[in-house]
């Protein structure tokens, strides 16, 4: 065992709404995919503090023909992982259709088709529990006020043991405006300890809020409820919304988000107690810990998902996702290394954000350079390819084949409220059609980006600030694409993409 110490936040990317269950010796973790395919991330640990991302649990976003576009704010919101009857169970909310859960007899999969548990607008943050004592199911889930009206209330339902069907009209068992001073009640957590039925839940805002706990001796109430941690005079603002896990020896742990702008939802590590009135004491007596003593289980070696890939037979590594589900041919498998992309014919050329076709990984939490190379294989005019920062604005280098022929070094941008991108400097000959691509990306996410086309690396533009989308944090891509037009335009080849701490 160890009694070193851990440094916050331990999963420092955007890690959106995390939900943990332990089964054994192992911790397994999910997150907000929103509108990205794969969906639904699975993250292993052994400490608590290690992770590293083991696959997905959503191949494609379903109705499929909703996500054939990007769709960055919507799709899959605020999952819950459960282990019950030898299974994993993820039940999330789509806040356009409903309610869905999928299951599978292994974290790796296969995973079910999603199942739609329950329909309507603005239904979100569900979570199950299987009270073990009596065989009793049991659903809580949340409202988002900009598909329904309806906010700051938790729902409850009795469902049936196999997560198939909800047995009730449901009733409101917690209602955050009779509650002074609470606004924004969500993210429900559903457990039962000590004879009572606990809901873990945040209120106040992602940005500011905190985290609640709420305990009854019936699901349905009524309910007490406190305040377990906030931000106080720390600088992790609105330290809330996540998942108590126990380890096998009986510690109990706490991980949540917080909101960190371009940086999205950065994950916190707390300890947790029961104090002696029998409620949860999460952190330092309420407040978020910067540094504390590791879980008391086995060391293991540093870990964090991937995020270098050297497309090994054309594959893309398990940490990257398209933004929104991919078309057949995007990515072609071939017997070397390095990632093939087709460019990709749109009208929308002009403008990243409304691409289904870009492959994202997320934007790291600290200051880091980015590098990959790329080659243009296609000699259709207008033809381009490159290396994107991407957010409600967005900025990107790469290459373009002029009417001529020859290749450029070109830098666009958009602001957040441009309809299509503008030079961010001036075209450059790419005399063999490659360059080696780099983006520093500084504190506050001020991206500097710059290109070596055979003459060294040389900076391009003004500095770009990266921006989120509305609830989702700054993404990297890699994009290929061509104007409207008829037949193959060609690809593009990245090879060696690096991302390594400034």
């Amino acid at each position: 065992m160890t009694s070193e110490t851990y440094r916050n936040p331990v999963l420092d990317a955007d890690w959106s709404d995390p939900d943990v269950v332990r089964v054994g010796d192992d911790f397994y973790l999910t997150a907000s995919s929103f509108g990205r395919a794969p969906g639904l991330p699975l993250l292993h640990s052994r400490d608590l503090v290690n992770w590293t991302l083991v696959g997905h649990a959503l191949e494609r976003l379903e109705p499929a023909e909703e996500f054939e576009r990007p769709r960055h704010d919507c799709g899959v919101w605020a999952p819950s992982l459960r282990y019950h009857d030898e299974r994993f169970w993820i039940f999330w909310g789509d806040p356009d259709q409903g309610i869905f859960q999928v299951n599978a007899p292994e974290i790796r999969g296969p995973w079910t088709r999603p199942h739609l548990l329950k329909a309507g607008k603005g239904l979100i943050d569900p979570c199950p529990l299987w009270d073990e004592d009596t065989g009793e199911a049991y659903l809580v889930h949340a409202w988002a006020k900009s598909r329904s009206g309806i906010k700051n209330r938790l729902t409850g339902h009795r469902m049936r043991p196999d997560g198939t069907e909800l047995l009730d009209e449901g009733k409101v068992i917690v209602d955050g405006d009779r509650i002074p001073g609470w606004f924004t009640l969500e993210g429900p957590k559903l457990y039962r300890h000590d004879g009572w039925f606990w809901i873990f839940a945040p209120a106040g805002g992602v940005e500011t809020g905190w985290q609640g706990a709420f305990r009854s001796r019936g699901f349905f109430g009524p309910y007490e409820e406190r305040i377990v941690l906030e931000q106080k005079d720390t600088d992790v603002n609105g330290p809330h919304q996540g998942g108590w896990v126990r380890t096998a020896s009986g510690e109990d742990w706490f991980l949540h988000f917080q909101q960190r702008g371009a940086y999205g939802r950065v994950v916190h590590l707390q300890p947790m107690r029961w104090g002696p009135d029998g409620w949860p004491v999460l952190g330092d007596d309420g407040a978020p810990v910067a540094v504390h003593e590791k879980p008391d289980l086995p060391p293991q070696p540093p870990a964090a998902p991937a995020t270098d890939d050297d497309f090994p037979g054309g594959r893309y590594g398990r940490q990257w996702q398209w933004t929104a589900n991919p078309g057949d041919g995007w990515a072609t498998q071939h017997s070397g290394d390095g990632l093939r992309l087709t460019c990709v014919r749109s009208a929308d050329a002009h403008d990243l954000r409304k691409l289904p076709n870009v492959l994202t990984q997320r934007l790291p939490g600290t200051p880091c350079t980015v590098e990959v190379d790329l080659r243009l294989d296609s000699d259709e005019p207008g033809a381009r390819a490159g290396l994107a920062v991407l957010g409600d604005a967005f900025g990107w280098i790469g290459l373009q084949r002029g009417a001529d022929g020859t290749a450029h070094l070109v830098h666009r941008f958009a602001e957040a409220v441009a309809e299509a991108e503008r030079d961010a400097a001036h075209p450059r000959l790419a005399p063999e059609g490659r360059a080696r691509l780099r983006i520093e990306i500084g504190a506050g996410a001020r991206c500097r980006f710059s290109a070596d086309v055979g003459d060294g690396f040389r900076p391009s533009g003004p500095v770009f600030t990266a921006t989120p989308w509305r609830w989702v944090g700054a993404l990297l891509g890699l994009v290929a694409l061509a104007p409207a037009g008829q037949g193959h335009a060609g690809a593009a080849t990245f090879t060696q993409f690096r991302i390594s701490a400034s």
